[in-house]
């Protein structure tokens, strides 16, 4: 059994560079400390209008966003939900697809899975296949945009140029760790419904779920006789649309936090933050090749987590926890039993630029002699 440890004032900080939360400004972790106020008063529309604008604007899309209370996950469940009457076609590549196809499940939906080997990118041309040979009229194709277990990018926007020839099947994904870092045109590729975590890419303290949702997704929900409570596309958006707020109690003080953050994400742009994401991510990669390898299939590797293949045979957990106390810096071994050992992963996300990450890969190369 757990037993209680308590917390103390004396933890040493650390740069992060795990798949996240990552690191955070300064002065947007002190948004947070502003004087609370009633999420019913007419500051709280100001705050939530703007941050929902905001993010439509950062993201370039039409679409509508909810902003809620919630991890990413909630987003599993609420597209879930809103979206499926009984047959959901699951493509898992890796840890966090298919726990989206097990949450399907647990939520008493038919799920079809197109598995691929961890490591391997979903391919457009099985998504195909599968819709053409399916007897079942699959209500949803549901794909993770960035498996972060493996670091493989699935190339979603063929996919959804895929999805879109059949006009009763919705395209869901889950780019919990890729949106803001990795610029994808959501309505240009018929996406229906794509969400985030705001502690990944968006470089935010843990807390708030960003969803984007085509108009056909929320006409959807309207036929259907269920859907979620908390993250039903219909109780969020009528409620935007008449008071310009949330429909429950929302993390005040982090949609505090997510308004600075956001002004931050508008001055840079899209296009120059997937810019610098993408430099990144080659360099990283780079690294990878001349130290060691990469774990992801050649040309789908992502763009905010790079998962090195362990070919030199390291210590990870022991390179890990030495860098850790003698340079108070953090990153992350392989995804679970599979990988924990074989691989390790670098995030490259959010504030870092080239500099912070080559000051880690750096000091990999002295602690693991390489």
């Amino acid at each position: 059994m757990t037993k209680k440890r308590e917390y103390r004032d004396d933890y040493r900080e650390k740069t992060l560079y795990i798949p996240g939360p990552t690191e955070v400004r300064e002065d947007v972790i002190d948004a947070m400390c502003e004087p609370m106020f009633g999420h019913r008063m007419d500051r709280m529309t100001d705050l939530y209008t703007t941050i929902v604008e905001d993010t439509k604007t950062f993201l370039e899309t039409d679409n509508d966003v909810i902003i809620l209370t919630a991890s990413g996950t909630e987003f599993w469940e609420a597209s879930t939900l809103n979206l499926v009457d009984e047959h959901m076609l699951v493509a898992t590549c890796g840890s966090f697809s298919e726990r989206h196809a097990n949450v399907a499940e647990r939520l008493g939906k038919s799920v079809d899975r197109l598995e691929y080997e961890w490591g391997q990118a979903v391919k457009p041309e099985d998504i195909r296949e599968a819709l053409e040979t399916s007897d079942k009229g699959y209500d949803i194709v549901a794909c993770v945009m960035n498996e972060s277990s493996t670091g493989v990018r699935n190339p979603i926007e063929e996919i959804g140029d895929v999805v879109a020839e059949y006009p009763d099947t919705y395209f869901v994904v889950d780019a919990v760790s890729a949106l803001g870092g990795d610029h994808v045109d959501i309505d240009e590729h018929d996406i229906d419904v794509i969400f985030a975590s705001t502690q990944k890419a968006f470089a935010m303290p843990p807390g708030l779920a960003v969803c984007v949702v085509s108009e056909d997704a929320y006409e959807r929900e309207l036929e259907r006789d269920t859907a979620s409570w908390y993250g039903g596309f219909q109780r969020c958006l009528d409620y935007y649309d008449r008071k310009g707020q949330t429909h429950s109690t929302p993390a005040i003080p982090v949609m505090l936090a997510y308004r600075k953050q956001m002004k931050y994400l508008l001055e840079e742009g899209m296009t120059a933050r997937d810019g610098r994401h993408r430099e990144m991510a080659e360099y990283t990669q780079n690294w990878a090749h001349e130290h060691f390898d990469m774990f992801p299939e050649a040309g789908y590797e992502s763009q905010t987590v790079s998962c090195i293949e362990n070919t030199q045979g390291i210590d990870v957990a022991d390179t890990i926890e030495t860098i850790s106390e003698e340079y108070d810096m953090v990153f992350s071994n392989g995804y679970g039993s599979q990988l924990g050992e074989r691989t390790f992963r670098i995030g490259h996300m959010g504030e870092h630029d080239l500099e912070s990450i080559r000051a880690l890969t750096d000091i990999i190369e002295d602690v693991a002699d390489l």
